[in-house]
């Protein structure tokens, strides 16, 4: 007779942050911590989540929602967090914090009906932005430019939705950074479980660099391996066709 299954895919939600935070000590041979070496770990934690904002687009952290145009309105911003937020005038009602880029969006007609239909708008840079004579002009909005800033991200249309697009919807896909590791260790990580090993490998490798320099090269080997595995096995694949382009010369 076959043993019996757990039943249950909460690991990573109950792999709280002291529970890894124990486990990436103990691989550098470090056990029994003091409440100093779990302010520590936690530094190095956010600092570890901080870099990996720099390591691709992280999918889970990708999501949509809708921007209300305003007549006339050319900016509109996300602050980082809703203490910023809340101040704004132009941050949307929707309060969504902790944008970090855009990476497409269509302006939306008719959100809730069932004769909703999207138009695509074109992402510019500052300078195709800046070439632009009136930003203030009225029309269909089509095209838009990205501002990264410390504590928000603004997003300036153009043309300004007119009084007969003022009533639609500037759908956008963005990106969110991870959150952050505060001091309820008892917390799960903001990461899906397939991140959970290089998260661990990735914070005894900072850990190394500060309490065994010796084992710095292994862990760094390890987590660098565990991370491209994780980073491979990320998004969601589509298929692909590739057609070759056929030639009629003489013709």
């Amino acid at each position: 007779m076959a043993n019996a299954t757990s039943g249950t895919y909460t690991f990573d939600k109950n792999f709280a942050i002291d529970d890894l935070i124990e486990e990436a000590y103990e691989r550098i041979g470090i056990q029994g911590t003091s409440g100093y070496q779990l302010r520590n770990a936690r530094r190095s934690l956010n600092l570890l989540l901080s870099e990996w904002g720099n390591r691709g687009i992280h999918y889970w952290e990708i999501g949509s929602t809708n921007i209300d145009l305003i007549q006339g309105q050319t900016e509109y911003k996300f602050y980082r967090t809703s203490a910023d937020g809340t101040s704004a005038t132009t941050t949307p009602t929707n309060g969504i914090y902790g944008i970090t880029d855009v990476l497409e969006a269509q302006l939306r007609t008719n959100r809730t009906q069932t004769t909703q239909s999207d138009t695509p708008m074109t992402k510019v840079d500052r300078s195709t932005y800046a070439g632009f004579s009136n930003k203030l002009s009225q029309g269909t909005p089509n095209q838009y430019w990205v501002q990264r800033f410390i504590d928000h991200v603004s997003i300036s249309v153009y043309p300004t939705a007119d009084s007969s697009n003022a009533s639609k919807d500037m759908h956008i896909y963005y990106i969110k950074r991870i959150q952050d590791v505060d001091g309820t260790y008892t917390d799960a990580t903001d990461a899906p479980f397939r991140f959970l090993p290089c998260m661990v490998t990735g914070l005894s490798f900072y850990l190394a660099q500060k309490y065994a320099p010796d084992r710095i090269q292994t862990q760094k080997l390890l987590y660098e391996d565990e991370l491209a595995r994780a980073l491979a096995e990320d998004g969601s694949a589509s298929s692909t066709y590739i057609t070759p382009k056929t030639y009629y010369p003489n013709i």
